[in-house]
């Protein structure tokens, strides 16, 4: 059957522009945007979500574009980045999920495999992290310290 609409591979969605530069239209100055990723950052938002925030709300389509800096880097330049990155601790949330989830289904094959494919990809970025030094030396996964660190 043929399609009704052609559409071409990947034109759905908004693109970014291929220039940076910061949008006239925007009604807020630098200092006022690095305030709010601070205060949100504060509300333990994530930069992605703080992202959004300042996109829907405040008519910021690019932070670093009027600011000059990434929301990571307002963030740690003002001392509020969480402790984990936020890769890997989305990456322990899922963890800690799935090892609930085998605790109640203890036949589940596939999520055992995916659980197994998950904590090598938490090892393999813990080991990016401690490399970078935003993990300390010697860090080492557990699903103990994971559950521990989730539930804070």
């Amino acid at each position: 059957m043929a399609r009704i609409y052609s559409r071409k591979k990947g034109s759905h969605g908004s693109k970014r522009p291929a220039v940076r530069k910061a949008k006239r239209w925007t009604t807020l100055k630098k200092k006022e945007i690095e305030e709010l990723v601070t205060k949100l950052a504060k509300e333990r938002k994530t930069s992605a979500t703080i992202g959004l925030i300042l996109r829907d709300k405040h008519a910021v389509p690019d932070v670093k574009a009027a600011t000059g800096k990434t929301i990571s880097q307002i963030m740690k330049e003002n001392k509020v980045y969480p402790e984990l990155p936020e890769d890997m601790m989305s990456l322990l949330r899922k963890a800690v999920r799935l090892h609930g989830h085998l605790e109640r289904n203890k036949p589940d094959k596939h999520s055992k495999r995916g659980l197994q494919n998950l904590e090598s990809r938490i090892r393999r970025l813990g080991k990016y992290y401690v490399r970078n030094g935003d993990l300390p030396k010697g860090w080492k996964y557990s699903y103990e310290e994971a559950k521990i660190i989730v539930q804070k």
